[in-house]
């Protein structure tokens, strides 16, 4: 066995001396917390709690990939994306989270769901985890079952994007978006080994913080 396969994140845990929350809304938490990082330092770090979220790689028969343009207002530009979406419903599971944000985002389904990439976004300073799923065996949605769009999502443009073109893009540097970023080189990954060896995308979500029990989620969280 290559001595590589033995390279996995692992849970560390850390005496938490005290936590002053600065700001508690329905999908942010910031916080202050000042930890043991071993029995002769104590330090103080800032920590954004986030409930996680879900991607979707939505690769069709001719191996091109969806691409959806939005404008994202933190960053102040628009941004070429994958559907997607914030664990913000209490309990849902995340495959359907993630089977919902396609119908909502692309009215479409899929009968074929592999897990692709986990993450976690910015570890250094916050909490949020997601999974970036991949979708084939696609399928329109009647129109009686389409959703609205409304806000940013009511400005959505969408482009099917063969994906060695994909995989261009984000080398040159035209694609920002970090989930879009995964999505691409893990799904062209995966093509280059025809799809062998996918995870199943049910279950497997220990690594999420609160799902694996090692931080307690905020209240105020929906």
């Amino acid at each position: 066995m290559s001595e590589n396969q033995h390279i996995i994140d692992e849970p560390s845990e850390r005496t938490i001396r005290t936590r002053t929350v600065k700001y508690s809304g329905y999908v942010i938490e910031t916080a202050v917390e000042e930890y043991e990082l071993n029995e002769d330092t104590v330090l103080t770090r800032d920590v954004v709690e986030m409930p996680g979220a879900v991607a979707v790689a939505v690769l069709n028969e001719h191996n091109e990939l969806l691409m959806l343009n939005q404008y994202r207002h933190p960053v102040r530009m628009n941004l070429w994306e994958v559907p997607a979406g914030l664990l913000d419903i209490d309990g849902e599971d995340p495959l359907h989270a993630a089977q919902r944000e396609l119908a909502e985002e692309a009215d479409l389904r899929a009968a074929s769901w592999h897990a692709l990439t986990d993450y976690f976004s910015s570890p250094g300073a916050t909490s949020e985890a997601g999974r970036v799923y991949l979708a084939r065996d696609l399928s329109e949605l009647p129109r009686q079952e389409r959703t609205e769009r409304t806000e940013e999502e009511a400005e959505m443009t969408y482009r099917w994007v063969p994906l060695p073109d994909a995989v261009q893009l984000v080398l040159d540097g035209k694609v920002h978006n970090a989930l879009a970023i995964q999505a691409i080189l893990a799904t062209y990954a995966a093509s280059a080994r025809g799809f062998k060896g996918l995870r199943e995308a049910a279950g497997g979500w220990d690594f999420h913080p609160y799902m694996g029990h090692r931080r307690q989620k905020p209240q105020t969280f929906r």
